[in-house]
């Protein structure tokens, strides 16, 4: 009898372990997007003394999408649609648009939300001080949500003043 005691305890333990490793996670949901590592050919952000390998917390993972935002070889329009397709990467994950003004919708783009998904990493270079997501020209982009799942994305343009005939609009 203890034979068999022993054998129920041992097929219920390995049901149990089992059971804890195919549970789905709560991030099991989230699609996939294509993750680097910083670049090495980037200046480093600060220059404050270096602080001791073992207190240093790990790279945040950086979305190659992200990094191609306001760079040099792009222009307008393809920043528009990687801002389009950021937004995009948050509704097929959440099933509707961030809202807010652009401070938020930023934050929220970068992690600030319900799952804690960073598709744009906070110390983005297009990342203004009051933290908005901003146009190679460093002004503010305007996001004007038409409905739960649409966003007019606009850039004020290289005159840097919105509402002009040089705006870039992006209509969905």
């Amino acid at each position: 009898m203890n034979a068999r005691r022993a054998l129920v305890v041992v097929v219920v333990a390995l049901v149990a372990i089992f059971a804890w490793l195919l549970w789905p996670r709560p991030d099991a949901g989230i699609q996939a997007i294509t993750l680097s590592r910083p670049r090495a050919d980037r200046p480093p952000l600060s220059t404050a003394r270096p602080v001791a390998a073992a207190d240093q917390a790990p790279p945040e993972p950086r979305s190659e999408l992200a990094d191609r935002l306001n760079a040099p070889t792009g222009n307008i329009r393809s920043d528009l649609r990687i801002v389009e397709n950021l937004i995009d990467a948050y509704r097929s994950n959440f099933r509707e648009n961030p809202v807010g003004t652009n401070a938020e919708i930023t934050a929220a783009l970068s992690g600030k939300n319900r799952l804690h998904l960073a598709l744009l990493p906070r110390d983005h270079p297009a990342i203004n001080v009051k933290g908005e997501l901003c146009d190679r020209w460093g002004r503010p982009f305007f996001f004007h949500q038409l409905s739960g799942t649409q966003m007019e994305i606009r850039s004020s343009g290289p005159d840097r003043t919105m509402w002009t005939d040089d705006d870039a609009v992006l209509d969905p």
